[in-house]
Order: C-alpha cells, then sequence, then structure tokens
C-alpha cells in the first residue's frame, strides 16, 4: 500500500527529540525552505527523494511497540506541506502515542486545525532568523511565521522554539531578537554543524 504521507524515512528509537519521552521519529518528504545547513537535503529536493517508505509497515511497527515507545515524532522536510498529515496523525494517536510536530512554520492554518482537534502534544518550531533575514531561507510570506508563533504561545500545547546558530549568517544580536520575538516561551540554540 502506497503511505498517504510522503515517509522518507524511520528512525525506530530516539531519546533525546522529545522530552522525556522514548519516541520513534518520522521523516516526511518536502519542504518549502531551502536552509544553506540542510542536514536532509534527501527529504527536500525532490531529485534527491528515495521510494517512499510503506505506511502498513510503520503502523504494524508502532503496534509491536506498544508498551516500550510512548511517542511518535513527525519531522522532516516540513511536515505541514503532507495534505494528509491530519489522518496520519490520527491513525498515530489511535495506537495510543503522544505525538510531537516539529515545524517550520509557515503553514498556520494546518498547526492551527492539529491544535484544535488536540491532535498534537508537543510542537517544536524553528526559527530561522529575525524576520528581516528570513529571505536566505525562504520565499513565502512572513505573515504566516508571525501567525504560526502566535498560534503557538497562545496554545495549551506544550512547546518550544529553537534556532540553529549559522554564525556565517546570524550574529548575536539576532538571536537576542528571535529570543525577544518568541519569549516567553522556551527557546533553545543549536550548533550548526556544516558537512
Amino acid at each position: 500500500m502506497k503511505s498517504v504521507l510522503n515517509i522518507g524515512g524511520i528512525q525506530k528509537l530516539s531519546l533525546i527529540d522529545y522530552p522525556e519521552k522514548m519516541a520513534a521519529i518520522i521523516f516526511t518528504q518536502g519542504c518549502n525552505m531551502v536552509c544553506p545547513y540542510c542536514h536532509n537535503p534527501q527529504l527536500v529536493y525532490p531529485d534527491m527523494f528515495e521510494p517512499i517508505l510503506n505506511e502498513t509497515e510503520f503502523f504494524a511497527f508502532l503496534e509491536k511497540r506498544r508498551n516500550l515507545l510512548q511517542a511518535v515524532v513527525v519531522t522532516g522536510g516540513e511536515p505541514t506541506v503532507q495534505k494528509d498529515l491530519k489522518d496520519f496523525i490520527k491513525r498515530i494517536k489511535n495506537y495510543g502515542y503522544a505525538v510531537k510536530l516539529d515545524t517550520n512554520g509557515t503553514n498556520p492554518h494546518v498547526l492551527e486545525d492539529l491544535i484544535k482537534e488536540n491532535l498534537i502534544d508537543f510542537i517544536a518550531m524553528d526559527i530561522k532568523s529575525p524576520l528581516q533575514k528570513y529571505n536566505l531561507f525562504y520565499k513565502g510570506d512572513l505573515n504566516k511565521i508571525e501567525s504560526s508563533v502566535a498560534i503557538i504561545k497562545s496554545s495549551k500545547v506544550p512547546h518550544l522554539f529553537r534556532t540553529t546558530f549559522d554564525k556565517e549568517l546570524l550574529s548575536q544580536a539576532d538571536m537576542e531578537t528571535i529570543k525577544q520575538f518568541v519569549f516567553p516561551s522556551q527557546y533553545i540554540i543549536q550548533p550548526c554543524t556544516k558537512s
């Protein structure tokens, strides 16, 4: 059976990607940003996509791990560009797992819908830079980024914002601007490692 979600990869166990939970991670194909330091180009550029993984096998895996795993992290790529994301998360929730969504915040309507339907238990949103530098990563509507931040901050869903600190693109002043943008939410800075 072909996946309703374009699953580009699975990590069967992570102890660090969902706070205080043992989780599996699924990586979705497709992204609407182009980050110079991206570590998953095979999930971003269609000419690098590998065959989509089988959804039936993924859910069979979740069934077998019910008493071992507590959560599933949905990341990418950018999961919110997937048209069947909501139905896919519903199926995960039906197995009793918590769901963490990693997002770049470019589809606030998707976020809002998932939050309203209580389908996500934790959100991590990447803030790429201060808004005035977003053209380095994204050519779309910056109001969508602002809307997503506001939606997440006003939700009751546990969340954090994070930035990959590429010293060639961002300054310490930029990091302070981002910190103020997402205040009072939790904010973490990730080191940038380029291959």
